[in-house]
Protein backbone atom coordinates (compact mmCIF):
# COMPACT_ATOMS: atom_id res chain seq x y z
CA UNK A 1 0.00 0.00 0.00
CA UNK A 2 1.66 3.28 -0.88
CA UNK A 3 0.13 6.99 -0.71
CA UNK A 4 0.75 9.44 -3.45
CA UNK A 5 0.79 13.38 -3.31
CA UNK A 6 -0.68 15.54 -5.85
CA UNK A 7 -0.24 19.26 -6.21
CA UNK A 8 -2.54 21.09 -8.30
CA UNK A 9 -1.94 23.94 -11.13
CA UNK A 10 -3.18 26.73 -11.77
CA UNK A 11 -6.86 28.11 -11.79
CA UNK A 12 -6.91 26.45 -8.33
CA UNK A 13 -6.79 29.90 -6.42
CA UNK A 14 -9.39 31.38 -4.70
CA UNK A 15 -9.64 34.74 -2.40
CA UNK A 16 -8.42 33.60 1.30
CA UNK A 17 -6.11 31.05 0.51
CA UNK A 18 -3.67 29.87 2.92
CA UNK A 19 -5.31 32.47 5.08
CA UNK A 20 -5.76 30.07 8.34
CA UNK A 21 -2.55 28.39 7.66
CA UNK A 22 -0.94 31.46 7.94
CA UNK A 23 -2.65 32.54 11.45
CA UNK A 24 -2.48 28.50 12.83
CA UNK A 25 1.21 27.88 12.31
CA UNK A 26 4.33 29.70 13.00
CA UNK A 27 6.26 28.36 10.73
CA UNK A 28 3.71 28.76 8.05
CA UNK A 29 3.79 32.29 8.77
CA UNK A 30 7.51 32.88 8.39
CA UNK A 31 7.41 30.91 4.72
CA UNK A 32 4.63 33.37 3.70
CA UNK A 33 6.80 36.48 4.67
CA UNK A 34 9.85 34.71 3.20
CA UNK A 35 7.47 34.67 -0.19
CA UNK A 36 6.79 38.18 0.19
CA UNK A 37 10.49 39.43 0.85
CA UNK A 38 11.74 37.06 -2.19
CA UNK A 39 8.97 38.42 -4.74
CA UNK A 40 8.93 41.62 -3.83
CA UNK A 41 5.65 42.26 -2.75
CA UNK A 42 2.84 41.01 -0.42
CA UNK A 43 1.88 38.41 -2.06
CA UNK A 44 -0.07 36.86 0.87
CA UNK A 45 -2.10 40.25 0.79
CA UNK A 46 -3.56 38.94 -2.02
CA UNK A 47 -4.13 35.51 -1.26
CA UNK A 48 -5.89 36.22 2.07
CA UNK A 49 -7.83 39.45 1.17
CA UNK A 50 -7.31 39.79 -2.47
CA UNK A 51 -10.23 39.89 -5.68
CA UNK A 52 -10.44 37.32 -8.13
CA UNK A 53 -9.09 39.86 -10.48
CA UNK A 54 -6.21 40.22 -8.67
CA UNK A 55 -5.63 36.61 -7.86
CA UNK A 56 -5.95 36.26 -11.73
CA UNK A 57 -2.51 38.72 -12.30
CA UNK A 58 -0.06 36.05 -13.79
CA UNK A 59 2.23 37.06 -11.11
CA UNK A 60 -0.10 36.52 -8.65
CA UNK A 61 -1.25 33.43 -9.73
CA UNK A 62 1.27 30.94 -10.44
CA UNK A 63 3.20 31.68 -6.90
CA UNK A 64 0.34 31.73 -5.13
CA UNK A 65 -0.87 28.04 -5.91
CA UNK A 66 2.76 27.19 -5.34
CA UNK A 67 2.61 28.62 -1.69
CA UNK A 68 -0.39 26.80 -0.50
CA UNK A 69 0.64 23.81 -1.72
CA UNK A 70 3.75 23.95 -0.68
CA UNK A 71 3.64 25.34 3.20
CA UNK A 72 0.75 23.01 3.68
CA UNK A 73 3.38 19.71 2.84
CA UNK A 74 6.52 21.35 4.67
CA UNK A 75 4.15 22.28 7.89
CA UNK A 76 2.17 18.41 7.92
CA UNK A 77 3.40 16.29 10.44
CA UNK A 78 2.62 13.17 8.65
CA UNK A 79 3.40 14.14 5.25
CA UNK A 80 5.45 10.71 4.17
CA UNK A 81 5.31 10.18 0.52
CA UNK A 82 5.84 7.29 -1.52
CA UNK A 83 5.59 8.95 -5.04
CA UNK A 84 4.20 12.53 -5.85
CA UNK A 85 3.07 14.48 -8.86
CA UNK A 86 2.10 18.06 -9.97
CA UNK A 87 -0.53 19.22 -12.65
CA UNK A 88 1.34 21.67 -14.47
CA UNK A 89 2.57 24.53 -12.82
CA UNK A 90 1.78 21.55 -9.47
CA UNK A 91 5.15 19.95 -10.80
CA UNK A 92 7.01 22.46 -9.02
CA UNK A 93 5.31 22.42 -6.22
CA UNK A 94 5.52 18.84 -6.00
CA UNK A 95 9.52 18.83 -6.37
CA UNK A 96 9.81 21.07 -3.25
CA UNK A 97 7.54 19.00 -1.15
CA UNK A 98 9.96 16.26 -2.42
CA UNK A 99 12.96 17.74 -0.90
CA UNK A 100 14.21 18.02 -4.64
CA UNK A 101 14.34 21.83 -4.32
CA UNK A 102 14.53 24.06 -1.63
CA UNK A 103 11.60 26.57 -0.74
CA UNK A 104 13.12 30.11 -2.09
CA UNK A 105 14.25 28.43 -5.36
CA UNK A 106 11.36 26.84 -5.92
CA UNK A 107 9.33 29.85 -5.52
CA UNK A 108 11.90 31.69 -7.60
CA UNK A 109 11.85 29.35 -10.89
CA UNK A 110 7.59 29.44 -10.75
CA UNK A 111 7.80 33.38 -10.29
CA UNK A 112 9.94 33.07 -13.61
CA UNK A 113 8.10 30.63 -15.37
CA UNK A 114 5.10 32.89 -14.71
CA UNK A 115 7.09 35.80 -16.35
CA UNK A 116 8.07 33.53 -19.08
CA UNK A 117 4.70 32.17 -20.07
CA UNK A 118 3.25 35.90 -19.45
CA UNK A 119 5.65 37.09 -22.37
CA UNK A 120 4.87 34.36 -25.11
CA UNK A 121 1.34 34.81 -24.41
CA UNK A 122 1.24 38.44 -24.81
CA UNK A 123 3.33 37.41 -28.63
CA UNK A 124 0.68 35.66 -30.16
CA UNK A 125 -3.21 35.77 -29.72
CA UNK A 126 -3.83 32.27 -28.33
CA UNK A 127 -5.54 30.41 -25.75
CA UNK A 128 -7.05 27.36 -24.43
CA UNK A 129 -10.50 25.21 -24.78
CA UNK A 130 -11.90 22.28 -22.84
CA UNK A 131 -13.32 19.33 -25.13
CA UNK A 132 -15.47 16.19 -23.47
CA UNK A 133 -17.03 13.73 -24.52
CA UNK A 134 -14.21 12.27 -27.46
CA UNK A 135 -11.43 9.74 -26.77
CA UNK A 136 -7.84 11.35 -26.41
CA UNK A 137 -6.94 9.38 -30.28
CA UNK A 138 -10.10 11.44 -32.08
CA UNK A 139 -9.12 14.86 -30.38
CA UNK A 140 -5.27 14.55 -31.41
CA UNK A 141 -6.42 13.74 -35.17
CA UNK A 142 -9.02 16.38 -35.63
CA UNK A 143 -6.41 18.74 -34.18
CA UNK A 144 -4.05 17.37 -36.76
CA UNK A 145 -6.56 18.37 -39.55
CA UNK A 146 -6.80 21.81 -38.72
CA UNK A 147 -4.83 24.65 -40.36
CA UNK A 148 -2.53 26.61 -38.04
CA UNK A 149 -1.15 25.38 -34.49
CA UNK A 150 -3.38 23.38 -32.28
CA UNK A 151 -2.52 20.20 -29.91
CA UNK A 152 -4.19 18.19 -27.49
CA UNK A 153 -2.46 20.27 -24.04
CA UNK A 154 -4.06 18.86 -20.87
CA UNK A 155 -5.33 14.47 -20.64
CA UNK A 156 -7.20 15.23 -17.86
CA UNK A 157 -8.91 11.98 -17.21
CA UNK A 158 -11.12 10.21 -20.14
CA UNK A 159 -13.08 12.14 -21.99
CA UNK A 160 -12.29 15.33 -20.61
CA UNK A 161 -9.41 17.23 -22.51
CA UNK A 162 -7.88 20.33 -23.19
CA UNK A 163 -6.83 21.83 -26.43
CA UNK A 164 -3.94 24.84 -27.06
CA UNK A 165 -2.76 27.08 -29.97
CA UNK A 166 -3.49 29.65 -31.64
CA UNK A 167 -7.32 31.27 -31.80
CA UNK A 168 -8.38 30.97 -35.03
CA UNK A 169 -7.00 27.18 -34.79
CA UNK A 170 -8.54 26.49 -31.79
CA UNK A 171 -12.01 28.10 -33.20
CA UNK A 172 -11.81 25.84 -36.35
CA UNK A 173 -11.02 22.74 -33.70
CA UNK A 174 -13.66 23.14 -32.07
CA UNK A 175 -16.19 23.37 -34.77
CA UNK A 176 -14.69 20.24 -36.03
CA UNK A 177 -15.04 18.32 -32.46
CA UNK A 178 -18.39 19.63 -32.05
CA UNK A 179 -19.44 18.18 -35.77
CA UNK A 180 -17.64 15.16 -34.71
CA UNK A 181 -19.75 14.18 -31.57
CA UNK A 182 -18.22 16.16 -28.53
CA UNK A 183 -20.43 16.96 -25.75
CA UNK A 184 -18.58 20.40 -25.55
CA UNK A 185 -15.64 22.57 -27.04
CA UNK A 186 -15.42 25.58 -25.62
CA UNK A 187 -12.66 27.93 -25.48
CA UNK A 188 -11.25 29.05 -21.68
CA UNK A 189 -10.63 32.20 -19.85
CA UNK A 190 -6.74 32.10 -20.19
CA UNK A 191 -4.37 34.45 -21.00
CA UNK A 192 -2.17 32.16 -23.72
CA UNK A 193 -1.98 28.59 -25.81
CA UNK A 194 -0.26 27.10 -22.42
CA UNK A 195 1.60 23.45 -23.10
CA UNK A 196 2.11 23.88 -27.04
CA UNK A 197 4.44 25.02 -29.05
CA UNK A 198 3.64 28.35 -28.10
CA UNK A 199 5.27 28.62 -25.31
CA UNK A 200 9.16 27.69 -26.92
CA UNK A 201 10.03 31.07 -26.58
CA UNK A 202 9.26 31.00 -22.38
CA UNK A 203 10.79 27.26 -22.19
CA UNK A 204 14.14 28.62 -23.59
CA UNK A 205 13.99 31.31 -21.08
CA UNK A 206 12.76 29.02 -18.19
CA UNK A 207 15.65 26.84 -18.92
CA UNK A 208 18.56 29.65 -18.23
CA UNK A 209 16.67 29.90 -14.88
CA UNK A 210 16.47 25.91 -14.25
CA UNK A 211 20.27 25.27 -15.12
CA UNK A 212 21.44 27.94 -12.69
CA UNK A 213 19.14 26.39 -9.75
CA UNK A 214 21.27 23.63 -7.44
CA UNK A 215 18.68 20.38 -7.50
CA UNK A 216 18.69 17.55 -5.18
CA UNK A 217 17.65 13.94 -5.69
CA UNK A 218 14.01 13.62 -4.76
CA UNK A 219 13.15 11.76 -1.45
CA UNK A 220 10.68 9.74 -3.55
CA UNK A 221 9.83 9.02 -7.19
CA UNK A 222 8.07 11.87 -8.96
CA UNK A 223 6.04 11.13 -11.85
CA UNK A 224 6.18 13.96 -14.45
CA UNK A 225 3.63 15.77 -16.84
CA UNK A 226 5.72 15.23 -20.12
CA UNK A 227 6.50 11.48 -19.96
CA UNK A 228 4.05 10.68 -16.66
CA UNK A 229 7.01 7.90 -15.76
CA UNK A 230 8.40 8.39 -12.47
CA UNK A 231 11.72 10.19 -12.18
CA UNK A 232 14.62 10.42 -9.46
CA UNK A 233 17.25 11.87 -12.01
CA UNK A 234 17.98 15.09 -11.50
CA UNK A 235 19.42 15.82 -14.96
CA UNK A 236 16.26 14.31 -16.13
CA UNK A 237 13.77 15.97 -13.96
CA UNK A 238 15.19 19.06 -15.29
CA UNK A 239 14.73 18.17 -18.63
CA UNK A 240 11.57 17.45 -18.17
CA UNK A 241 10.40 20.71 -16.22
CA UNK A 242 11.57 22.50 -19.26
CA UNK A 243 9.61 20.30 -21.98
CA UNK A 244 6.77 20.43 -19.95
CA UNK A 245 6.08 23.82 -21.26
CA UNK A 246 5.89 23.13 -24.43
CA UNK A 247 4.29 19.34 -23.91
CA UNK A 248 1.12 18.07 -22.70
CA UNK A 249 0.18 17.28 -19.30
CA UNK A 250 -0.55 13.43 -19.21
CA UNK A 251 -2.65 13.24 -16.19
CA UNK A 252 -4.84 10.48 -16.87
CA UNK A 253 -1.23 8.11 -17.91
CA UNK A 254 0.13 9.74 -14.79
CA UNK A 255 -2.57 8.36 -12.13
CA UNK A 256 -2.83 5.31 -13.71
CA UNK A 257 1.12 4.47 -14.01
CA UNK A 258 1.01 5.35 -10.25
CA UNK A 259 -1.40 3.05 -9.71
CA UNK A 260 0.21 0.58 -11.81
CA UNK A 261 3.06 0.79 -8.73
CA UNK A 262 1.56 0.62 -5.80
CA UNK A 263 -0.32 3.89 -5.03
CA UNK A 264 -4.07 2.94 -3.11
CA UNK A 265 -4.40 6.31 -1.98
CA UNK A 266 -4.06 9.76 -3.11
CA UNK A 267 -3.88 13.14 -1.14
CA UNK A 268 -4.34 16.61 -2.82
CA UNK A 269 -2.09 19.30 -1.32
CA UNK A 270 -3.03 22.79 -1.83
CA UNK A 271 -6.24 24.71 -2.80
CA UNK A 272 -9.25 23.35 -4.66
CA UNK A 273 -10.62 19.73 -5.22
CA UNK A 274 -10.10 19.44 -9.24
CA UNK A 275 -7.01 16.78 -9.13
CA UNK A 276 -9.36 14.95 -6.48
CA UNK A 277 -11.97 14.22 -8.85
CA UNK A 278 -9.95 13.49 -11.85
CA UNK A 279 -8.35 11.02 -9.68
CA UNK A 280 -11.77 9.29 -8.88
CA UNK A 281 -12.58 9.55 -12.65
CA UNK A 282 -9.32 7.83 -13.68
CA UNK A 283 -8.67 5.37 -11.38
CA UNK A 284 -12.19 5.06 -8.87
CA UNK A 285 -10.86 1.96 -6.96
CA UNK A 286 -8.16 4.26 -5.23
CA UNK A 287 -8.61 6.55 -1.92
CA UNK A 288 -8.97 10.37 -2.09
CA UNK A 289 -8.69 13.24 0.43
CA UNK A 290 -7.41 16.85 0.20
CA UNK A 291 -5.59 19.03 2.59
CA UNK A 292 -6.39 22.61 2.27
Amino acid sequence: MKKAYVFPGQGSQFSGMGHSLYHSHQDAMNLFEQANEILGFRISDIMFDGSDDELKQTRVTQPAVFLHSVILALTMEDFAPDMVAGHSLGEFSALVAARALRFEDGLKLVYARAMAMQKACDAVPSTMAAVLGLDDEQVEQICAGVEGIVVAANYNCPGQLVISGEKVAVQQACEALKAAGAKRALPLPVGGAFHSPLMQPAAEELAKAIESTHFNRPICPIYQNVTAQPHTDVEEIKRNLIDQLTGPVRWTQTVRNMVADGATAFVEVGPGKVLQGLVKKIAPEVSVEGVQ
